[in-house]
This record gives structure tokens, C-alpha cells and sequence, in this order.
């Protein structure tokens, strides 16, 4: 550089342009949220849309920048009102301004300084110096393009300036020049192509130097394939020599910023263009390239008409005019299949850079050049297809929709990471090069300068006993390296962003990435539940009954009806080639997840993301819907599928949840326990209702309500309960929902807590029947007292049994807590099998802990050794649901001897009541299903149960009031053996059975007690009677 009378070395240079190019990304950031907020109406300032201030603003801004205040009272009278609130919330905005103008003095100033100082400017030669001056020039361009483009730019400066005169009685002192500014930017480009005549030599110097870096970087895709662009292996004798180039930071230099550059550069040096062809050359090259550049974020720059637009109004531009015009189609025609091709093969170098740096990572300290041109040249092509993609006229929309762009982008992240990873290799061989070498070689060249100023001899001096201090032993300890002294600090460049929203970015990235990794496995889980579905056995009995009929030479069906497949055969494949929809699902499923799985944590401004979790919550709220969502329950029709088959769908979802630990480290066993362990209660986390929850109402207010409406009966000898034949036919199988196999995959659904919800349910049925039963009784209690010690008198008991009254409402209710405990025992027998198969060794435990506790125990310990063993699936003596069910009936108006009264004749009533079932049609008793169809075998469960818990409750011994009950009952039904009217003693046989199965079904009752009250002959001839009947009906 030549020497004037002013310095550049005092000029201070480096540090000014550091210092305005950082702040002028400031000046874009805080422009661009301006210009967002006014684009808002919901950010927007009130007072520009306040209709109010509607005459004032559109008067104002008709004015701008003149101030008139006088004789314009009715226009501005409503912004009298408001002035301190204006200046107030405009300030921010006004000032914003202002500080793009006194940001356009100091860039001026420094362009001026750097013209009289004589600066030399060359890209290959003064890298940093000549890359800051090109960066302040579109830094400045861009600031005043945005200002342009802030629609309410006069209206907000008016305002203000306005509503500050009428406060304090005086324009702004800064209003004058930026209300000036604001005028003379209306076209920024064309105020700036003026403002830069001077300027010109300079800029046109620096943007020339181009011409050895731009179109070397702006080759195809052919001729970095010939060249063997990036590849490592290419040349291995080569390969341990270290990369080396003239000028090494231009191989990086990002292709956007030289267009930017290159583009508003000779728009505002333009005669350049009509003088040399090196700048010629350059302008066309990039011209043909793209169609827009980036300003700021989502703000683009179409570069062709905003030209054309400009160079048209020049004399003598007609041919400027042209090659912009043919440089436009040319971009619109080739630059996007350029850019695409430029992709792919950036997609294969950068896969066999990152394969084999990853097996030789030494390589990375000689070769780390090429890893910063791979990162750069695929950096540069995803911000152009980015940029392109919505903002190009297309003639070949496929150019700029790229299915791989995540491939490119993933071996990019893997080149970070090998950088990251293997950062010691790189610092151990580059800490020797620069003081075994660079050092040596610099210090030479310093002692060889015949004429060398002092300052920059003490910077050279420093330079070289930076270098030569270096040692490999700093790297061993970890020492942080510090070249800022060495960068002249201003070569540091740092980047803004706005908090929150790179937050809201990342987050909605990841959310979206783990949600098409939860649609993929979704899609897998139900191409394995349909396939699950296909072993199910309802589906064998085609199988099996073609089987049967071959066999006996039987033809059935249509000829040449095809043959049903069997599950499994989608497995056998003829043709590896074919793809089904599973392997396409596990294919991009695996990509997902590697991605996911890809790094740990993402740390973004203090904030760290696991995209890991992602998965796993998204996978959970899947899982929970899927697993409601495969029960089927549809409240209109009341169909629910069935527990087995629920099962077999959920175990089939597990099973392909599992495997995705295969893909991801995520702990799949946790969702499972959350999930599950949700369905086990009414309501998840969320409040939505759960399979415990519509099971339970299901069994509850569909099935057992069919049982009571005579619909169903309970079938002991199956152990189910089992449809009746009715006119109107049920929409469901009760079997089939019913049977062991079906409450033990209830009880694998539900688990121990969901079975203890069911219970406590079916409790509560009880009770509120339990409570019916009473009122039933105070309305018959003194008759009932007077017969509870008149058993022994058949006349006195024959006239006071007539004065009872809803005998048959008795019977009925008692029959209803006898179909209800009959399922809860099916229930409990179905938990006690699954918890012996899960886990055997506590059951054990538990029922040898139960089978032992001394009959003197105090009931409260026995009670919470009963509720352990119930909630185990146990049988107990003394049902505990039923007893905390039933305590909490009792009412604060009655005193507890009158509430053990009425359980006493409760039992009474019952007692008394048996004979009438005689009567009945359909109390016959039936071997095959061993009880009665209309269910009144239940009612032996429900006479032990309902008294062993009431008698606990009031303290009573259970063993006397059921013997008590036992004398009653027997006595009642000796006495039907006396009648003659067989209408009455119809089933008299069947109901004589409900004494043996009442003291068969009581751990208080003996057979030898019922002997001493009823005859055995009795009861043997009874069985002897129904089995023949029986025999008969059968005949």
C-alpha cells in the first residue's frame, strides 16, 4: 500500500471494520424485527391503525419530512391527546432509525478514509482486510434495501418527531438529517450507485481480485469429478502430504457472500462493467448462477429485474441491459439441474471423506483443508436450494425438490463430529507445523526484508515467538490456545441470533423429527397386529373344518373356490428383490432413528435438547391412544373387542416397541411401565379414560346387566357365563368375554391395580343393592323380628310370611349380588393364575401367610392380611372390598345395635323367602351346568358373603347368625314338602340344592350342622330327582 500524509496504520482500520460489520448485523436484526412487527397486525403500533389517528398519520405522512403544526388543529388534535404515549412506545422504533443513519456516517467516514489512505485491496493477497471491506459494503447496501422496505418508515418518524414538537415545543435535533435520509433512500440502490463514484476505484479492485478464487469455485459437478474433488484416496502416494494451497482461506470462502459481493458490488461500481472484461466476466458468471440472494433471513434480493431496473434509465446500458436479460434465462433454464448435480456429488465425496477419516482419523491433520472445503461447498448448495426453492420462477420443479438433502447434511455433521472428536490429532501436528516450520520460514523471510517499518517488525517479531513458544505438551494438558493477539482480534466475526425463536426452531424440528419416527412405527404395529390377528384361533376353524371334511370325503363350498393362505406365508419370498411395505417401513424408520440417535444432547443458548426424549414421549402418547384405540369400544352399540384378542394386538405392539432399542438407545421399558401402569387406573395422565376404565363399565352395564334382565346366566360348571336362548338376541357372545381364558387376559390388561378398580366397582353395585335390601327390611321389621323366633311354629310362620311384603324383590336383589360376586370370583381366580405365572414365589407367600393367621387374631390385623391376599387374587373368609364397601353405608341416624338388628333380619328375609323360588319355571336345577338358569345358585355367594362382611362390620359372630339363618332356611323349606299344590312345589327339588351349596360355598357352615336341621335323605333324593328329570328332558 502507498503512503500519504495519512497513516493507515493510525488509521486504525482493522479494528473499525470489525467493529461496524458487527454492529451493522446488529442494525439488520433490529431493521428486520421492525420491519416483521409492522407486518403484524398483532405486533404492529396501535396508533398506525388506531382509526382515531387514521387522518393525522395519512396528513403526516403526506407532509414528510416538513413539520406543520400551525392550522392543522382538527388533524392533529387527536394526537394531542396522546402525544406522551407516543413518544413513549415509538421511541424504540425512532431511535432504531437513527441509529441506522449515525451507522451510515461512520461507514461513510471509514470509506472515505480508506480511499485517501490509498488502501490495496486483493483477495488473494490481504485475505481478511479485503474480505471486511467487501462484507461492510453489502452489510451497508443490504441495511439501507431493508430500510426501504419498512412501509411505515415515514409514519412511525412522523409521529414521533410530531408528538415530541407538541411536547416540547421543538422538532428532534436528529429529525431534520433522518427525515432527509429517509427522502433520499427511497431507491436505495440508485441514491447508493451515486454515493459510490468515488468509492469506485477501490471496490472495483477488490471485487476484480475475484477473478482467481469465484470461478474456480464455480465449477459443475463434471469438472469437480474430473479433478477428483475431495477424495483422499485418489492419489495415495499422496495422501500424508499435507494440503496446501496459495491462498488457503479462499478454498473455503462461501460461494453466497462473493455473489453478494460480486452482484451489489458492480451494480454500484457499474462503469467497471463497460471497461474491463475481467469485471465483465465475473458480473455474468454470477448472474447466471442464481436469481435472488439473501439480505436477511427470509428477505431475498431478485437480482435480475432489480438490475434491469436500475441499468435502464442509464444512456448507452443497452447492452448491459441484454446480457442481464440473457444471463436471467440462462439461470432460470441451467442453475437449477447445476445446483442438483453439484449436490449429488457433494452427497458421494462427502461420504468417502467421512469413511475414511473415520478409519484413518491421522489424516485429519494434514488433510484438514479438505475437510473445510467439503463442509463449505455443501454449506454453500443446501443455502442456495433453501433460497431457490420459493423464490425461482421453475421450469423443472424437480430441480429444486431434493428427497436427499438430510443425506448430505448428515455426512456434513460427520465430518463436525470427527472434528470435534479428533480435535488433539489436529492441534498435536498443526502445533509442530507452526513452530518447526511456519516459524522457521517466517522468521527468514523477517531477517531477509531490506526495508521493513518498526511497527511492522515488532509484529512479525511476535509473530514468530508466538509460533516458535508452541509445544506438543500444551496439547497434552489440555491448554486452551489463544491466537486472537495473532488474528488482530478484528478477523473475528460473530453471529446473532435471537434467542427464543432458535429455541422454538430446535424444539419444533426434533418434535417433528420424533414425530414422523412414532407415524413409522405406528405404521409397523399395525402391519404386525394384522398379522398377529391371522394366528388368532377363531381364524383355524376354517382350516380345520376343511381339514375334517377332506377327511371324510365331503366337498363343501363352491369348486374352485382359492384356497384360504395360512399366516406365515408373507415371509417366503421368491424374489429378494421385491420390497414389501414392511421393508420400506423398517428402512426409513432405521434413517430416523440413526438420525435421532445420532448425538446424545444438543446444547442451544444454555438449553439442552435430547432428541432421544422426544421419541420417547411421542412414543408413550402413542402407545396409550393405540392401546384405548384397540379396544373398540363404541358406546352407541356397546361392542368392545375382546381381552384376548386386545392382548394379542398389545403383545405384537410391544414387541415391535422393543425392537426399537435395536435403532435407539431409549430405555423402551420405561414407556411401558408409564403407559401400562396409566391403563391400570381410570384415568391417564391426561384424564382420558382408559381400558380399565371402559372395561369395567363394559362388564358392569352391559354384560351383567344382561344377566340381570334373564338374558344370561352364570354357568359354574364352565366357569363363564353363557347367552340364554331369548327372542331378541344379544349382539354378543357372553362365553366369549367371559371364560377363563378371557379374564386371565383381562387380568394380564388390567394388572393387579386395574382388577382392584373393577372390584371396587362391582362393590359399589353391591352396596347400593345391599342398601335397597334394607329399606326393604325397616318396612317388614316387625313382622320379621316376630318370625325370627317363631321358626319353630308352622302356623304362626305361615300367617306372618303372608303379612311380608316384596318377597320376590328380596330374592331378586340377593340373586344380583350373587351374579356379581360370582364374576368377581371368576375375576379373582383369573389374577390369582397370572400372578402365580409372573410371580410364583410371593404368591406362595402370601397364601401360606394367609392360611395361617390364628382364628383369635384381632380382626383389624386379619382384615389387612385379607386385603393382601384379595388383592393377589385370593379367596378370603371375610371378603375385604365387600366389607369397606358396605361400612361406608352406615347412617349417623341409626345406632349400631339397630343397624346389626337389621343385618340380622336381613338374613331373616332371605332365610323365609327361599320357598317361594319353588314356584318358579325357571328354578330347575341342571346337572350339565351345575346351578339354575335363572342364577339362583348365586345366591349361596351371596348369603355367605353378605353375611360374613355385615357381621364383621357390626362385630356379630358370622358362624351363629348363618346357623341361625341355616335353622330358618331349613325349617321354610320342610315345610313346602308338606304342600299339595304343584304349581307351588314345582321346582321344590332344585331349591332343596340351595342348602347343600350354601354350606358347601360357607367356611363357617358343616355338613353335620345342615344334617341336625335338614334331613340328608332330603338332599340325596333331591339330586336323585333333578338328575333324572334331567335324563328325561334331554330324551
Amino acid at each position: 500500500m502507498s503512503r500519504s500524509v495519512l497513516q493507515p496504520s493510525q488509521q486504525k482500520l482493522a479494528e473499525k471494520l470489525t467493529i461496524l460489520n458487527d454492529r451493522g448485523v446488529g442494525m439488520l436484526t433490529r431493521l428486520y424485527n421492525i420491519k416483521k412487527a409492522c407486518g403484524d397486525p398483532k405486533a404492529k403500533p396501535s396508533y398506525l391503525i388506531d382509526k382515531n389517528l387514521e387522518s393525522a398519520v395519512k396528513f403526516i405522512v403526506r407532509k414528510f419530512p416538513a413539520v406543520e403544526t400551525r392550522n392543522n388543529n382538527q388533524q392533529l388534535a387527536q394526537l394531542q391527546k396522546e402525544k406522551s404515549e407516543i413518544l413513549k412506545n415509538l421511541a424504540l422504533y425512532y431511535f432504531t432509525f437513527v441509529d441506522v443513519m449515525e451507522f451510515k456516517d461512520h461507514v461513510c467516514e471509514l470509506l472515505n478514509t480508506i480511499d485517501v489512505c490509498q488502501v490495496f485491496f486483493d483477495i488473494t493477497v490481504n485475505f481478511d482486510l479485503t474480505k471486511n471491506y467487501l462484507d461492510l459494503i453489502i452489510t451497508y447496501t443490504t441495511l439501507m434495501i431493508l430500510l426501504s422496505r419498512i412501509e411505515e418508515r415515514k409514519a412511525i418518524i412522523g409521529l414521533y418527531n410530531y408528538a415530541h414538537e407538541m411536547t416540547h415545543g421543538a422538532s428532534d435535533r436528529e429529525y431534520p438529517r433522518l427525515g432527509q435520509m429517509i427522502v433520499d433512500y427511497e431507491n436505495p440502490l440508485k441514491k447508493m450507485m451515486e454515493e459510490f463514484v468515488p468509492h469506485s476505484k477501490s471496490l472495483s479492485d477488490a471485487l476484480i481480485s475475484l477473478q482467481m478464487v469465484y470461478p474456480r469455485r464455480n465449477l459443475s459437478a463434471d469438472q469437480w469429478r474430473n479433478a477428483q474433488l475431495l477424495s483422499l484416496i485418489s492419489a495415495p502416494s499422496t495422501m500424508l502430504n499435507p494440503a496446501q494451497s496459495d491462498t488457503m482461506p479462499c478454498e473455503y470462502l462461501s460461494l453466497d457472500a462473493m455473489e453478494k459481493w460480486i452482484i451489489f458490488g458492480f451494480i454500484l461500481c457499474h462503469g467497471i462493467l463497460n471497461t474491463d472484461a475481467t469485471a465483465l466476466n465475473l458480473w455474468k458468471l454470477a448472474l447466471q448462477s442464481s436469481s435472488c440472494l439473501s439480505l436477511f433471513r427470509d428477505e431475498v434480493f431478485h437480482i435480475h429485474k432489480a438490475a434491469e431496473d436500475l441499468f435502464v434509465n442509464i444512456r448507452g446500458y443497452n447492452k448491459r441491459i441484454n446480457d442481464i436479460r440473457e444471463c436471467k434465462e440462462a439461470a432460470v433454464s441451467h442453475a437449477g439441474s447445476m445446483h442438483r448435480e453439484r449436490r449429488k456429488f457433494l452427497r458421494s465425496a462427502l461420504k468417502e471423506l467421512a469413511t475414511v477419516l473415520s478409519d484413518q482419523p491421522g489424516l485429519l491433520g494434514p488433510k484438514a483443508l479438505f475437510v473445510f472445503m467439503a463442509l463449505s461447498f455443501a454449506r454453500d448448495e443446501i443455502i442456495w436450494l433453501l433460497r431457490h426453492a420459493d423464490n425461482m420462477p421453475k421450469k423443472s420443479a424437480d430441480d429444486f425438490i431434493d428427497k436427499h438433502i438430510a443425506e448430505l447434511i448428515f455426512y456434513m455433521e460427520e465430518l463436525r463430529a470427527h472434528v470435534r472428536k479428533y480435535g488433539p490429532v489436529m492441534q498435536r501436528y498443526y502445533v509442530q507445523y507452526l513452530s518447526g516450520f511456519d516459524a522457521v520460514v517466517l522468521n527468514e523471510l523477517v531477517q531477509n526484508l531490506s526495508v521493513c517499518p518498526e511497527d511492522e517488525s515488532i509484529i512479525m517479531s511476535s509473530f514468530v515467538n508466538t509460533m516458535t513458544s508452541l509445544s506438543v505438551k500444551q496439547v497434552e494438558d489440555g491448554e486452551v490456545f489463544d491466537f486472537r493477539g495473532m488474528r488482530l482480534d478484528w478477523f473475528r466475526l460473530q453471529r446473532h441470533h435471537i434467542g427464543d425463536r432458535s429455541l422454538s426452531l430446535c424444539n419444533m424440528f426434533l418434535d417433528e423429527m420424533a414425530k414422523q419416527a412414532r407415524n413409522l412405527i405406528t405404521d409397523i404395529c399395525t402391519e404386525q397386529c394384522t398379522l398377529s390377528d391371522q394366528l388368532l384361533p377363531k381364524h383355524c376353524a376354517k382350516t380345520i373344518s376343511q381339514a375334517v371334511n377332506k377327511k371324510s370325503k365331503k366337498q363343501t363350498g363352491k369348486k374352485g373356490e382359492p384356497e384360504r393362505e395360512k399366516p406365515g406365508v408373507e415371509s417366503m419370498r421368491k424374489n429378494r428383490l421385491v420390497v414389501t411395505n414392511l421393508d420400506k417401513l423398517h428402512t426409513a424408520l432405521s434413517e430416523l432413528c440413526f438420525s435421532i440417535n445420532y448425538v446424545p444432547n444438543m446444547v442451544v443458548w444454555e438449553h439442552t435438547f435430547t432428541p432421544r426424549e422426544y421419541l420417547t414421549s411421542h412414543l408413550e402418547i402413542r402407545f396409550t391412544k393405540s392401546i384405548v384405540g384397540m379396544t373398540m369400544y363404541n358406546q352407541a352399540t356397546q361392542e368392545i373387542a375382546k381381552p384376548s384378542e386386545l392382548l394379542t394386538s398389545v403383545r405384537a405392539y410391544m414387541t415391535v416397541l422393543q425392537s426399537i432399542e435395536n435403532y435407539v438407545q431409549i430405555d423402551i421399558t420405561r414407556v411401558f411401565n408409564n403407559v401400562l401402569l396409566q391403563q391400570t387406573q381410570h384415568l391417564d395422565s391426561h384424564g382420558e379414560p382408559t381400558i380399565t376404565s371402559l372395561y369395567t363399565n363394559w362388564y358392569l352395564e352391559t354384560l351383567l346387566r344382561q344377566v340381570s334382565n334373564g338374558h344370561i346366566a352364570y354357568f359354574p360348571a364352565m366357569k363363564a357365563f353363557v347367552n340364554l336362548p331369548t327372542e331378541n338376541e344379544l349382539t354378543f357372545n357372553a362365553e366369549e368375554y367371559s371364560d377363563i381364558s378371557e379374564m386371565r387376559s383381562l387380568s394380564e390388561l388390567l394388572g393387579p391395580y386395574g382388577m382392584k378398580f373393577l372390584s371396587e366397582s362391582l362393590m359399589w353395585h353391591i352396596s347400593s343393592q345391599v342398601a335397597e335390601l334394607k329399606k326393604l327390611v325397616v318396612e317388614n321389621v316387625d313382622v320379621l323380628t316376630q318370625m325370627r323366633t317363631s321358626f319353630d311354629k308352622p302356623d304362626q310362620m305361615a300367617a306372618l310370611f303372608k303379612r311380608l311384603s316384596s318377597v320376590d324383590s328380596v330374592l331378586k336383589r340377593m340373586t344380583i349380588i350373587g351374579v356379581i360376586l360370582s364374576f368377581r370370583s371368576l375375576a379373582q381366580e383369573a389374577l390369582r393364575d397370572v400372578l402365580s405365572y409372573h410371580i410364583p414365589f410371593l404368591v406362595s407367600s402370601i397364601e401360606d401367610f394367609k392360611d395361617h393367621i390364628p382364628r383369635e387374631t384381632d380382626m383389624k390385623v386379619a382384615m389387612n392380611v385379607y386385603e393382601l391376599s384379595s388383592a393377589a387374587g385370593l379367596p378370603c373368609e371375610i371378603d375385604p372390598a365387600l366389607v369397606v364397601a358396605l361400612s361406608s353405608q352406615k347412617s349417623e341416624n341409626i345406632s349400631p345395635e339397630e343397624e346389626y338388628k337389621i343385618a340380622c333380619l336381613l338374613m331373616v328375609f332371605v332365610a323365609v323367602s327361599l320357598p317361594t323360588l319353588a314356584s318358579n319355571v325357571m328354578s330347575q336345577y341342571s346337572p350339565a351346568i351345575e346351578g339354575h338358569c335363572n342364577n339362583i345358585h348365586c345366591l349361596a355367594k351371596a348369603i355367605n358373603q353378605i353375611a360374613a362382611a355385615l357381621f364383621t362390620i357390626h362385630k356379630g359372630s358370622i358362624e351363629d347368625r348363618l346357623k341361625e339363618f341355616l335353622a330358618l332356611a331349613s325349617s321354610s323349606l320342610l315345610k313346602i314338602g308338606q304342600e299339595t299344590d304343584k304349581t307351588t312345589t314345582r321346582n321344590r327339588e332344585s331349591v332343596y340344592l340351595l342348602l347343600d351349596m350354601i354350606v358347601q360355598e360357607s367356611p363357617f357352615l358343616t355338613m353335620d350342622l345342615l344334617e341336625s336341621c335338614f334331613p340328608y335323605v332330603l338332599l340325596r333324593n333331591a339330586y336323585h330327582a333333578v338328575y333324572k328329570q334331567s335324563v328325561t328332558s334331554s330324551a
